[in-house]
């Protein structure tokens, strides 16, 4: 009976030392995920509805989680021919977007795609004007891949 109480002992502890790194890389990984929520938008319509729908999806989840005291940061992502939302000279959006970026600040961000952009000024012949709201990012499938694989959610209107 004493070798039987002496191998499971050494059984269990066995377990709770091959289980012990696996339990320190899970609280690892729950200390590096940031608080609150996160979540991204892509829009690559040139259609006002579509935009609007993008920014009406924005608002809704920010009254959402602010009516339950969490936090949320949402980054809308444009490319292809949606990146006439970010335009100043053809969004159809830009007021509200210029609403939201100071009612939101530093929790919404508007990202543009330069890939897109640097096509449509060799297609249109001169340069792209891009709202101050918006931040210029290499190329927005890479920017919402990254921000996917960091934990976002991700939403196409």
């Amino acid at each position: 009976m004493g070798n039987l109480v002496r191998s499971l002992s050494a059984a269990i502890v066995a377990a709770l030392v091959l289980a012990a790194p696996g339990l320190a890389a899970e609280k690892a990984a729950a200390a590096e995920k940031p608080a609150g929520h996160r979540i991204s938008i892509q829009v690559d319509q040139n259609d006002p509805d579509v935009m609007n729908l993008a920014l009406n999806n924005a608002k809704n989840v920010f009254e959402y989680y602010d009516g339950k005291g969490e936090t949320i940061s949402i980054e809308i992502v444009a490319y292809g021919p949606g990146l006439h939302m970010l335009r100043t000279d053809t969004s159809p959006v830009k007021d509200r977007i210029k609403e939201m970026a100071a009612q939101f600040s530093s929790r919404i961000k508007f990202d543009a795609c330069n890939n897109t952009k640097q096509g449509m000024e060799k297609r249109e012949g001169k340069p792209v004007p891009i709202i101050p709201e918006a931040t210029i990012v290499p190329s927005g499938v890479v920017q919402l891949m990254e921000l996917q694989e960091q934990g976002w959610s991700y939403v196409r209107p």
